[in-house]
């Protein structure tokens, strides 16, 4: 139903990444040089476009949940239900979304020539990571977007300062210990990087960072969960 009486249909999941890593290709992999920096020998096109299956993702949950309690709201009003269901299906659908871009992404592969190793076992481990870290914080911002109306208005500038915050367009190897462990703060950190390396047969593992960005996605998700919780019963009256 997304892609109702659109002309291209499903192909927007597609088009929305590709043009990101033409203009990543030429601004950072040419321009900035990062393309000669790239780590176990990955093709800078490549190492782009992994990164933004798994963030677009995330910020398809985090945008559309952010808004669905109160694109819900004639629903909420009049029937009871778990409000959690809300934010939850929001973020799940995106899965829709990466399954397609995925198989672009094993088109690109077997094009540059890079098989998945063993460690592709932990990707689904790495996706269920993108599902909690981009629920977290959908359910932080729903439930703040209920009682402040202007929360909508930080999502665009949000999601354009934390993707480049984390390593999608740049390697986090750039950073050197123990800076790059505590990279691993920002949860999506420690996700695209392990993404990458479960997808691309890279030998340079996430390491400690990734232990960081767990942690740290976990404590989002476990707030955010405590926060919603407490604001649920006042989501009629307030919405």
């Amino acid at each position: 139903m997304r892609y109702t009486q659109t002309a291209l249909g499903a192909a927007w999941a597609i088009i929305q990444p590709f043009f990101k890593m033409l203009v990543f290709s030429i601004f950072f992999g040419r321009l900035a040089n990062i393309e000669a920096r790239m780590p176990d020998g990955i093709p800078y096109p490549l190492f782009v476009f992994t990164g933004l299956v798994i963030w677009q993702f995330f910020e398809y949950g985090l945008s559309q949940s952010t808004e669905s309690l109160v694109g819900n709201a004639n629903l909420i009003k009049k029937v009871y239900f778990p409000r959690l269901i809300i934010p939850l299906s929001s973020v799940v659908a995106g899965l829709i979304d990466l399954v397609i871009v995925l198989f672009v992404l094993l088109g690109m592969m077997l094009y540059y020539g890079r098989y998945p190793s063993a460690a592709i076992v932990w990707l689904p481990g790495f996706v269920l990571l993108a599902v909690v870290t981009s629920l977290g914080v959908g359910l932080w911002l729903s439930a703040l977007n209920v009682q402040y109306r202007d929360v909508k208005y930080t999502i665009g500038f949000l999601t354009q300062f934390w993707m480049f915050a984390t390593p999608i367009a740049y390697p986090s190897t750039l950073l050197s210990e123990p800076w790059k462990t505590w990279y691993g703060i920002n949860p999506m950190a420690g996700v695209v990087e392990g993404f990458r390396w479960s997808l691309l047969g890279a030998q340079t593992a996430p390491g400690p960072m990734l232990a960081v960005s767990a942690a740290a996605s976990l404590f989002i998700f476990v707030t955010g969960l405590y926060y919603f919780k407490r604001m649920e019963r006042t989501f009629a009256d307030r919405i």
